[in-house]
């Protein structure tokens, strides 16, 4: 994976004050970290920032983030928004080694359209919005894609069940449910109807030939 530079800069003084300052000037205050580096305390433009995360790794990128020259490689640790605007606040920055495994959360995605539960009154719900993957950055993935166009009522697809990309793997429990065939009220209701009416059918089908008895 190519890394997406991403220009910082430093000097910033802490406090909540400058914070706020760095905000109204469209900046949002940062701190990168990791592999025995003191915390540097940063900024970095708001536009910059969004451009970088635009491509498919999407907030998986793989960054160079450059300070005062120096470049660092480094992906988002954890981003702060703002408890009602929901504008991002503040970022950690995780300085990298591209060749040690890290641990990421990937977006998951549904393709296919499993018509065998749709024509049954049911619905495909992902019980996870993302999984849990262990990779090097180089090989870190944008999105685990699970094809449900097979899935029948009822099914569940599991970790276990999903081939993750090349060079990855999960440190999650293979039995979690990943995507469940649900079954929807109207549904239950016409199967309950269908019961219904096939057990009405063999009770009329057996008290047939006793009422020709009777008549005989």
């Amino acid at each position: 994976m190519s890394q997406v530079l991403l220009v910082a800069e430093t000097g910033r003084t802490k406090g909540s004050a400058s914070s706020r300052r760095l905000r109204a000037e469209d900046k949002i205050p940062a701190v990168v970290y990791g592999h025995g580096m003191d915390p540097l305390s940063i900024a970095v433009n708001r536009r910059d920032l969004r451009l970088a995360l635009s491509g498919a790794g999407g907030m998986n990128t793989l960054l160079s983030l450059e300070v005062e020259g120096t470049k660092y490689p480094a992906i988002i640790k954890e981003i702060q928004r703002h408890p009602i605007r929901r504008n991002v606040s503040h970022i950690d920055f995780l300085q990298v080694n591209v060749n040690e495994e890290i641990t990421i959360s990937v977006p998951l995605r549904l393709e296919g359209e499993a018509k065998a539960v749709l024509s049954d009154g049911g619905m495909i719900d992902p019980a996870v919005d993302s999984i849990e993957i262990i990779c090097t950055p180089n090989t870190m993935p944008t999105e685990i894609v699970v094809d449900v166009t097979a899935m029948q009522p009822g099914d569940v697809i599991r970790l276990a069940d999903i081939t993750l990309p090349a060079g990855t793997s999960s440190p999650s429990d293979p039995d979690m449910a990943v995507v469940t065939a649900l079954q929807t009220a109207a549904g239950l209701a016409e199967d309950d109807t269908t019961e219904d009416g096939e057990s009405a059918d063999a009770e009329g089908g057996d008290d047939a030939p006793a009422a020709e008895e009777a008549s005989e």
